[in-house]
């Protein structure tokens, strides 16, 4: 029978695999916006089939050994914290599909506005969620805690993006589809960072056995 450790090191790197496709489809999704490119548009689309497959693989290998170990301590935070974070990457792969989506909206008229404040939202979230990752991998309490304060500069920027938005609608109503699309891309990256919130939140829980939920880190 295959050493317990081995195992949880394998659940480990099959969480690391799918986090590395996810991390893809963020940027790609971000990419297909600003570039208007089609090609990463499908490449999102591909990547959810295979985010979801290793979702489900992961959440089956989970779920089994906490059945047949019984695990104590260390290992069965290890393991609630992966069932968590297994769910939280699947999410921000769905989430990145949406933004995709509406890329391909947008990508068929004119801009109502430069990107700007959405490229360096997204930038922002691209960074949590790697660090949210890296925290992960290294069981660093002091990274996951810099993801809890980043997620307000998202808060902020999203907010300043609606107002934007709204003023470009009031303005001029033949903007309202596509202001709408960009909110929604914004919404959506907001939803990614709090995501990344999540498995931050999920590292220190395991890392040092403190639970923040609710609470803040500020």
């Amino acid at each position: 029978m295959r050493h317990f450790e081995d195992e949880l090191n394998e659940l480990q790197s099959r969480l690391l695999e799918m986090a590395g496709v996810v991390e893809s489809s963020i940027h790609l999704s971000l990419r297909s916006l600003v570039e208007r490119s089609e090609e990463d548009v499908q490449q999102v689309l591909r990547n959810e089939d295979r985010i979801n497959q290793m979702e489900i693989r992961a959440d089956e290998m989970a779920t089994r050994l906490m059945a047949l170990r019984q695990p104590m301590a260390r290992d069965l935070r290890f393991l609630t914290a992966a069932v968590k974070i297994n769910a939280d990457l699947e999410r921000m792969g769905d989430l990145a599909v949406n933004i995709a989506q509406r890329a391909v909206s947008l990508m068929r008229v004119p801009e109502v506005k430069p990107l700007v404040d959405i490229p360096r939202m997204g930038m922002l979230v691209e960074v949590m969620v790697r660090k949210s990752l890296d925290a992960f991998v290294n069981r660093d309490g002091d990274l996951a805690r810099t993801v809890l304060l980043a997620d307000d500069a998202v808060d902020s920027l999203k907010e300043s993006t609606y107002a934007e938005l709204i003023r470009f609608m009031e303005t001029d109503s033949s903007t309202i589809t596509r202001a709408v699309d960009l909110m929604f891309v914004a919404h959506n990256l907001e939803r990614i960072a709090d995501h990344a919130t999540n498995i931050a939140e999920d590292v220190l829980y395991l890392a040092q056995g403190i639970d923040v939920r609710h609470h803040s880190e500020g």
